[in-house]
C-alpha cells in the first residue's frame, strides 16, 4: 500500500490555514487542502503494514489502505468509488473528523500517522470537482415506502441508501434546510454549506423527497420551553406516518443540552450553544433573524472544552468579542500522549483548536458556582478552582472568584433526544433517554414499536458524525431486509 519505503523517506505534510487576521474577517473555509502531489506523498506513506488498525478506527471501516495506494498511483477516479463504498458524505469528513484512524494508524506508533483525513478531503473536492459525483438511481422500484424523521448525516446516509435499493423515500426534517448539526450547530468556517446543498440536489435526482419545516410530534411538540432549534411551519403526528409508510426510521439529533441548575440561570445574557450557533448559520444563509445573539463588544465565557465549545469561540470572534475564555472542569490533560500505552485508541491529550488559535484564554480545573447580574442582566461568572484526586473532584478553599462577564455559552454537551418525540411515538427508552434499539443483525436498529426503527444520535447518544453515517447506512440495510426480507445494501 503506498510505496514500500515511503513512511521511512516523507514527513507528515498538515494541511494550511489562511492567516487568523484574514479568516476572522468571513465566515468561510480557511483550510489550505493538500495539492495533488502532496496528497500523492501523504499517500506514499502508507506502509504494507499487514493488519490496518486505521479500518478498525474508523467507524465506517473507511478502506483506507486501498484509497491511499491510489492516490499515490494518481488514479483519483477509482480512489473516490473505494471511498463512496463505505462513506456516503467523505467531503463532510474530510472537513470535520476527528479522525480516529489516524491514531490507530500503525506508522504512529513511533512516528507521525498518514494524513488520512486530508487525503480523503483531497479525494472528495476533486471527485466533484471532476464530475464523478453523480446520482444513481434505482433501476428497479420496491414499491415500498419509507419515512425517515431528521436530517442530519443519519438520516441523509439513510435515506441515500434505501432509495438506491429502490425504495420510495420521503425525508422530514424540522428545520428550513437539511443537515441537522452539520447545517445549524457546525460552523460555516469549519464547513460551508454549499457542501450539503449538493448532496440534497443527488439525493432528489435519486429520488428522495425531501419535506422541510415539518415537525413530527405530538400535541405537545418539542415540549414547554424547548430550547432546541424548530424552525418548522407544519406539525404531522406520528400516527399519520406510521399509517402511512412501510416502515419508519427515526434519525433525529441527540438535541437536549446538558443545562448548568446554578443559581443565576434564568439571567439573560446565559444561552446554550445551540442557541447561539444556530442563528448565526441561519444569517450566514442569508436569513433574516430577530435579536439575533451577538458577542460584538462583550466579554464572552463558554463553559465546556469540547468542539461545540470551540466554535463558540471561533464564532464570538468573529462577532468581535472583546475576550474570550473557555472553562473546562477537567485538568488540564498533556500535551502528548502515552502512545505505548494507548495506541491505537483515542488518545487524551491536549487539543488546541483553530478557534483556540485564533484568541482565547483557557482555563482547566474551574467550576461555575453563579451566575452574577444585575436588573436582570448577566454581570459575572463565579468561579472555583478544583483539585483533582484518584478520580475524586474536590473544590480548592479560598479559591473562590468572580469573573467579569457580559455572555455564557453553555457547551457541555447534549443529553438525550427530545424525549417528547420518543413518547409520541411509543419508543422504550435506554437508561440515557434515547431510543433502545440494538445493533445485532437479526433484529438492527429495531424498536419496541413494530415497523419503527432508530439510529444515529438518537439511538447512540451524541457522537460524530463518522458514526451518524454509519448508523444510517446499517439501519438502511435493517430496513431494507424488513421490507424484502433480505437485503444487498452493504452493512
Amino acid at each position: 500500500m503506498g510505496k514500500a519505503t515511503g513512511f521511512l523517506e516523507y514527513e507528515r505534510i498538515e494541511e494550511g490555514y489562511k492567516p487568523v487576521a484574514e479568516r476572522l474577517k468571513n465566515y468561510k473555509e480557511f483550510v489550505i487542502a493538500l495539492t495533488p502531489e502532496q496528497a500523492r506523498v501523504q499517500g506514499a506513506r502508507c506502509m504494507d503494514c499487514g493488519t490496518p488498525f486505521c479500518n478498525n478506527g474508523c467507524p465506517v471501516n473507511n478502506i483506507i489502505p486501498d484509497f491511499n495506494d491510489l492516490v499515490y498511483r494518481d488514479d483519483w477516479a477509482n480512489a473516490i468509488r473505494v471511498l463512496h463504498s463505505t462513506n456516503n458524505f467523505p467531503e463532510f469528513t474530510g472537513r470535520i473528523c476527528p479522525a480516529p484512524c489516524e491514531a490507530a494508524c500503525v506508522v504512529n506508533i513511533n512516528a507521525a500517522p498518514i494524513g488520512i483525513k486530508s487525503i480523503e478531503h483531497a479525494i472528495a473536492d476533486r471527485a466533484w470537482a471532476e464530475g464523478w459525483v453523480k446520482p444513481m438511481p434505482a433501476a428497479v422500484k420496491t414499491g415500498k415506502t419509507v419515512a425517515i424523521i431528521g436530517a442530519g448525516p443519519a438520516g441523509m446516509a439513510a435515506a441515500q441508501q434505501l432509495a438506491r435499493a429502490g425504495h420510495a423515500v420521503t425525508l422530514f426534517e424540522k428545520n428550513d434546510r437539511i443537515g441537522g448539526l452539520l447545517r445549524y450547530g457546525i460552523p460555516d468556517f469549519k464547513m460551508e454549506k454549499s457542501h450539503i446543498d449538493l448532496r440534497a440536489k443527488q439525493l432528489e435526482a435519486e429520488g428522495v423527497t425531501i419535506r422541510t419545516g415539518v415537525l413530527v410530534a405530538g400535541p405537545e411538540g418539542l415540549g414547554k420551553d424547548s430550547k432546541v432549534t424548530n424552525w418548522a411551519k407544519e406539525t404531522v403526528s406520528p400516527e399519520q406516518l406510521m399509517a402511512e409508510f412501510d416502515a419508519v426510521l427515526l434519525t433525529g439529533g441527540a438535541e437536549q443540552s446538558r443545562d448548568l441548575p446554578v443559581p443565576g440561570r434564568e439571567l439573560n445574557g446565559v444561552h446554550f450553544a445551540m442557541e447561539f450557533l444556530p442563528q448565526q448559520n441561519k444569517v450566514n444563509a442569508g436569513d433574516k433573524l430577530k435579536n439575533q445573539i451577538r458577542a460584538d463588544g462583550k466579554t464572552v465565557i463558554v463553559i465546556g472544552g469540547g468542539d461545540t465549545g470551540s466554535d463558540c469561540v471561533g464564532t464570538s470572534n468573529r462577532h468581535g468579542a472583546v475576550s474570550v475564555t473557555q472553562f473546562e472542569l477537567m485538568p488540564m490533560p498533556p500535551e502528548q500522549e502515552n502512545k505505548p500505552l494507548v495506541w491505537p485508541y483515542w488518545p487524551y491529550k491536549l487539543r488546541t483548536s483553530s478557534s483556540h488559535e485564533e484568541g482565547c484564554e483557557r482555563e482547566f480545573a474551574i467550576a461555575t458556582k453563579e451566575f452574577i447580574g444585575e436588573k436582570g442582566q448577566l454581570t459575572g461568572v463565579k468561579t472555583v478552582r478544583l483539585e483533582w484526586k484518584d478520580g475524586k473532584m474536590t473544590e480548592v478553599p479560598g479559591s473562590e472568584q468572580v469573573l467579569k462577564a457580559d455572555l455564557v455559552f453553555l457547551a457541555m454537551g447534549f443529553v438525550s433526544p427530545v424525549a417528547s418525540i420518543l413518547e409520541s411515538f411509543g419508543v422504550d427508552k435506554d437508561q440515557r433517554g434515547n431510543a433502545k434499539a440494538t445493533t445485532d443483525a437479526a433484529v438492527g436498529y429495531a424498536t419496541n414499536v413494530p415497523k419503527l426503527f432508530a439510529a444515529g444520535d438518537m439511538r447512540r447518544g451524541q457522537s460524530l458524525v463518522v458514526w451518524a453515517i454509519r448508523e444510517g447506512r446499517q439501519a438502511a440495510h435493517a430496513v431494507d431486509a424488513f421490507l424484502m426480507g433480505k437485503s444487498s445494501l452493504p452493512r
